[in-house]
């Protein structure tokens, strides 16, 4: 059964289609992983300060490194290469952006939130209609796989505390780049990224525009 928060989520967002992340639709776009217990990592993301205004994202948190969760998702879900899990919060309602990855993103919900997804293969000639995303509750607690074909950004909070979301990548990733790379999509080690047309704030950072029409926002 559909838990009440996503039933309001629709109510109040009907120019985009809400799913629960436990649905078929989102397995086009990732998976939920069953066996990661995630409540120490969650207790240990529950002391860490969210910002009053804006959201924060770090790369790598030592906190969450040094838990045994760190090696299980090591070994289960990045084939024992070197990774990182690190911490997105705050406070979020919009779509902004989209980013990708030549790998998977691991995310685990710390509060409850929405994901607004997309594909790369809608990316045409370096743009991509709003249309194309679709929005996914996940309750607090789930671990989803997000792959790497998965057009994705910051998380949307669902109530007026904000949102937190532990996020597991390959080492380095959202990491600076140490040289110039011809591709200019390529904004961090590891990070494809194109802003919303309305987001002069990114594009003035070096994002390349390239998400037109409506900029979703996630009411609740």
């Amino acid at each position: 059964m559909e838990s009440k928060t996503l039933l309001l989520l629709r109510e109040k967002n009907t120019d985009i289609n809400i799913y629960s992340a436990e649905s078929d639709e989102f397995l086009r776009f990732g998976r939920i992983i069953k066996n990661i217990d995630p409540t120490e990592i969650i207790k240990t993301a529950e002391s860490i300060k969210a910002p009053d205004t804006g959201s924060s994202y770090v790369p790598s948190e030592e906190k969450f490194e040094c838990l045994s969760i760190a090696s299980q998702i090591e070994n289960e879900c990045f084939g024992n290469l070197p990774s990182q899990i690190g911490y997105c919060w705050g406070h979020n309602q919009f779509l902004n952006a989209a980013e990708w990855h030549m790998s998977s993103e691991i995310n685990i919900a710390v509060t409850p939130l929405v994901l607004l997804l997309g594909h790369v293969w809608d990316i045409k000639d370096g743009k991509i209609d709003s249309s194309q995303f679709k929005a996914f509750y996940l309750p607090k607690g789930t671990v989803a796989e997000v792959y790497s074909t998965s057009l994705h950004f910051c998380p949307c909070e669902v109530n007026k505390e904000g949102f937190g979301c532990v996020v597991a990548l390959p080492e380095g990733t959202n990491t600076p780049l140490d040289k110039e790379c011809e591709n200019k999509l390529l904004f961090r080690k590891n990070k494809w990224l194109i802003a919303h047309e309305d987001n002069a704030a990114l594009i003035a950072r070096g994002a390349i525009s390239g998400i037109c029409r409506k900029n979703y926002k996630i009411e609740y």
